[in-house]
Parts: C-alpha cells; structure tokens; sequence
C-alpha cells in the first residue's frame, strides 16, 4: 500500500475530489495549511504601499492506495489540478506498512 499525498491550490479542491470520486477514490483526509515553494509568495499592493506574502494557503489531500492504483490517483490529481501556473503543487508517495480500522478490526498489511 502507498499513501499519496497532494499539496494543491485551494480553489482546486472541488475538481480533483470530483475527478477522484469518479474513479473510485472515496476515502481521503483533507487539511488545510499554508506553505511556499518555488514562488517564494507574492507581493501584494495594500493601502499604496507593496508587502510580500511568504506563505499561500494550500490544501494536503491524503489517501492511502493499492499500490496499483497509485498512477490512476497521480494522473486524477494532475489532470484536475493543473492550471499551468507556479504554485499548483507537488505529490508525495509514501509507504504505509499497515492500515487498521477502528471500528471492526481489519487489518491490512
């Protein structure tokens, strides 16, 4: 199993749940933050005098996947998320070991 975790625009949010959603991908945690990457920010103009804005807010979808699905996940979240522009984001894929769940005591390994 992978967890697959996406740093996306916030406004993006909508688009890829919709687009996962469609392919099967229901289960996902959902956090909001703020973070920087390459565009360092931006410079906003305020009451006539500029100030710099270090860290945007984003969103951090996570899901943890069959490893076979990792690539359906992947091109979902680039295909809906993507606008071409500095700032739309990265993906992570991690290892996870082992998922329980809670409520029934499945376990996957």
């Amino acid at each position: 199993m992978k967890m697959v975790q996406a740093i996306i625009r916030p406004e993006k949010l909508n688009p890829i749940k919709t687009a996962l959603e469609e392919k099967g991908f229901i289960a996902m945690s959902i956090t909001e933050m703020m973070g920087r990457g390459e565009q360092k920010g931006i410079t906003l103009q305020y009451r006539g005098s500029k100030m710099t804005v270090d860290t945007l807010p984003k969103v951090k979808l996570e899901l943890v996947v069959n490893d076979a699905e990792v690539d359906s996940v992947i091109a979902c979240v680039r295909n809906a998320g993507r606008t071409g522009k500095v700032g739309d984001g990265k993906i992570f894929v991690l290892p996870v070991e082992m998922m329980c769940k809670v409520r029934t005591d499945e376990v996957w390994k």
